[in-house]
């Protein structure tokens, strides 16, 4: 290296603007003297240094390195020597002194066989690779950064530990990969830190997260942090082993809770504050148990910068949000959840990111994660970014990230967001502000395969774990397996049941008579797919009002709605879900910045909504004719669906033995005494379920006498007579000998 380049590469270090490898000319190096001769030669740059001495690490010998420029440039020269190990003793301006590794003295980290893995899009674990990683690496510890931005020109780690300058620890490019890579000495775990990128217009992009990054700072604050994974033991591998695949099965019944964690219960006494995820555990899992949830899904706790967006527009999929807690705090609740024996989902957001500069937006100074053409880029409706999943590496960012919450924090089951805008490139666009796939199409091809191949790395290495689909379309199969062309999912949300039935429920039980299609239509395509029945936070939000406001009538007869509605949702075929505040009738629209009004349940009028829901999941859960056929034929049989006139539905539930529940719904407010239901078998029936009960707050119109079947009725051998209650649903079963 001769001088005059020398002088040149030490002014583009110095100035930030060095763009080839940076182990090229800072650490040790064997050159050769102007005569020729071999020589060793130290380099570093350290601004924030007054004086450094070299120590080798062998010898214990110290050498005071020549400081080349007044801005931290130090040169160390040893002739007739060879490669030894070494340390700098750091003098800063003002007389501190520390000792610590030089960071361009280490070898690469990551193997060229992750880097292939991830460039082709198949690494499963490329989180434990990418990212942020206390690790020991030639006998010394410290932390290795890794991210991947192939259009950069300069990329560096910036934090707390280097007074946030992107001259200090600049990465080293790995190959044609498009990988960074740094192993940082002494660095410990929570040390705040982003990335410095300039990007291939040599312009300096705004500090970026991590995207790998597993744990971040409280917003608005956005710094990522160091953290260890491994520090956590859990105590749930009895269910892990045992209990998950149970729980989320087919023929099991699955009813949910759906939690927006931030509003389901604050503390008035802080200042209105939110639970932590510690506090959570000791409330929520009793809160479910008591009122016999098998599972629990929490809106998404992916970390994201803004709390109006409830989570839907994440910015660090890789770290639950620091809102509530430490990573291990929230490990702590999953493992209490599990321990009182509920199933936990989460929602999960591939279908978009938000344009926050200090995120995955124009990453490397380009359309990486996202398309360059906004007709396939970006969601105007939501003001966001679409993933390119075409591209290998983005598709394994989004792929390994599912794999990741199952793994290391034991979710159980995700609930994939917005599929349908993921499926079509035309949703939510007008004709031009789309462009169609090679062959002319709406599909988008690249997301389907990226589905399909998501459905299969999880069902194909977790075994248990379930995914949901929010998917408002009728697109085919989604709940079916790839081989046979399906999406790969466990469950698909039914949407339409669910846009239906409440807009039956809104009209006066006078009109509804005229509506019994918005009823009977769910049953023509119930067992197409594997269904779950949502009345999610999306129908109590924008002005839409809760569930008690989309009930007509006065008070009474609103809250007897919502027991007929709900005790409906669990008589038809599917598992269930309600959000929050839906199970006592929260009174007014659900806000994320406020606390559920628990006061209600002191109204013993809310207490017995709140008991029916603790009942019908009772119900679901003992009776397997429910459940055990949710997702196929021969688990239902109408009676009579076609009584309009008195808006009345009849029809049964089956299990796999044969047994039989007999349902009856009567939508008007009108008691019917004398009510004929056809049934198949004759004998003793006993009413084993009443929404109408005291027990709720219900009038009491029960039917309290064993009931005796009597001739053919509705094409069925043999009937009941029964009494119906005003807006209620009655259960009846065949007594068995035994009883």
């Amino acid at each position: 290296m001769t001088e005059q380049l020398d002088i040149q590469t030490i002014d583009l270090i110095r100035t930030g603007r060095f763009y080839g490898d940076i182990f090229s000319v800072l650490g040790m190096h064997e050159e050769k003297n102007p005569t020729g001769k071999k020589i060793i030669v130290v380099r570093t740059f350290q601004p924030q240094a007054e004086k450094i001495e070299l120590i080798n690490c062998n010898t214990k010998e110290t050498f005071l390195m020549n400081k080349r420029t007044s801005d931290g440039f130090f040169e160390c020269v040893f002739a007739d020597s060879s490669f030894f190990e070494y340390a700098f003793k750091i003098t800063l301006y003002g007389g501190d002194t520390y000792e610590t590794r030089d960071v361009y003295s280490f070898l690469p980290v990551l193997g060229d066989f992750d880097l292939y893995l991830f460039n082709e899009g198949t690494h499963k674990e490329i989180y434990e690779k990418l990212g942020a990683h206390l690790i020991a690496h030639q006998g010394c510890k410290g932390v290795c950064f890794a991210v991947w931005a192939p259009n950069a020109k300069r990329v560096s780690v910036v934090g707390n530990f280097n007074d946030w300058d992107g001259r200090r620890h600049v990465m080293r490019p790995r190959g044609q990969s498009g990988v960074w890579e740094l192993f940082i000495p002494h660095l410990k775990e929570w040390s705040i830190y982003k990335y410095e990128i300039i990007g291939a217009d040599g312009e300096l992009l705004p500090l970026k997260i991590d995207p790998y990054g597993q744990a971040f700072e409280m917003r608005p604050k956005t710094g990522t942090l160091v953290f260890d994974q491994n520090t956590y033991d859990w105590n749930d591998s009895h269910w892990i082993s045992r209990e998950r695949y149970r729980v989320n099965a087919l023929d099991k019944p699955i009813s949910v809770y759906e939690v927006h964690f931030g509003s389901w219960r604050r503390n008035a006494l802080e200042n209105n504050r939110w639970l932590t995820y510690r506090e959570m555990a000791e409330e929520l899992p009793a809160y479910l148990l008591e009122n016999k949830f098998t599972h629990v899904e929490f809106l998404p706790l992916a970390e994201y910068p803004f709390d109006g967006s409830w989570g839907y527009q994440p910015t660090g999929l890789y770290a639950p949000t620091s809102r509530y807690g430490s990573p291990n705090d929230f490990k702590y609740l999953i493992d209490k959840l599990h321990q009182a024996g509920i199933g936990v989902i989460m929602d999960w957001v591939p279908a978009h990111f938000p344009k926050d500069a200090f995120g995955l937006s124009n990453f490397d100074g380009t359309a990486l994660y996202e398309h360059q053409d906004p007709r396939l880029g970006e969601h105007k409706d939501w003001g966001t970014k679409i993933y390119n999943y075409g591209r290998n590496e983005v598709s394994c960012f989004l792929s390994a990230n599912a794999l990741f919450w199952i793994r290391e924090y034991h979710i159980d089951a995700l609930r994939v967001d917005a599929v349908a805008s993921m499926l079509y490139l035309d949703y939510s666009r007008k004709e031009g502000e789309w462009i169609p796939n090679k062959y002319g199409g709406r599909e988008n091809i690249e997301a389907i395969n990226f589905l399909r191949r998501l459905n299969e790395y999880i069902y194909g290495e977790n075994v248990g774990a379930v995914t949901f689909a929010e998917e408002s379309t009728s697109w085919p199969m989604v709940s079916k397996p790839t081989y046979i062309g399906g999406l790969g999912f466990g469950y698909k949300w039914n949407m339409g049941w669910m846009h239906d039935t409440l807009e039956y429920m809104q009209h006066d039980p006078v009109l509804r008579k005229y509506r019994q299609n918005e009823l009977t239509f769910s049953f023509l395509y119930t067992f197409y797919e594997n269904f779950i029945l949502p009345l999610s936070h999306d129908e109590v939000v924008h002005g839409k009002g809760p569930m008690i406001d989309k009930m007509p009538g006065d008070f009474w007869q609103k809250m007897a709605n919502l027991r007929l509605y709900y005790t409906y949702q669990f008589m038809h075929p599917g598992k269930k879900l309600l959000f929050m505040g839906n199970e006592f009738a929260v009174r007014r629209e659900w806000n994320y910045a406020d606390s559920l009004d628990w006061d209600l349940l002191k109204n013993p009028i809310h207490l017995g909504l709140l008991r029916l829901i603790k009942e019908l999941n009772t119900l679901y859960q003992t009776k397997s004719e429910l459940y055990e056929l949710d997702c196929e034929p021969g688990g239902f049989e109408w009676i009579d669906g076609s009584d309009s006139d008195n808006s009345v539905l009849t029809f049964m539930r089956k299990n796999k033995a044969g047994d039989t529940l007999i349902i009856a719904c009567n939508f008007t407010p009108v008691v019917r005494k004398d009510y004929r239901i056809g049934v198949n078998q004759a004998g003793q029936y006993k009413e084993i379920f009443n929404s109408d009960d005291t027990l709720f707050a219900g009038s009491g119109v029960i039917n309290k006498d064993i009931l005796e079947t009597s001739d053919g009725w509705n094409f069925k051998p043999f009937s009941l007579t029964v009494t119906l209650p005003p807006l209620g649903v009655s259960v009846f079963q065949l007594k068995k000998e035994r009883e």
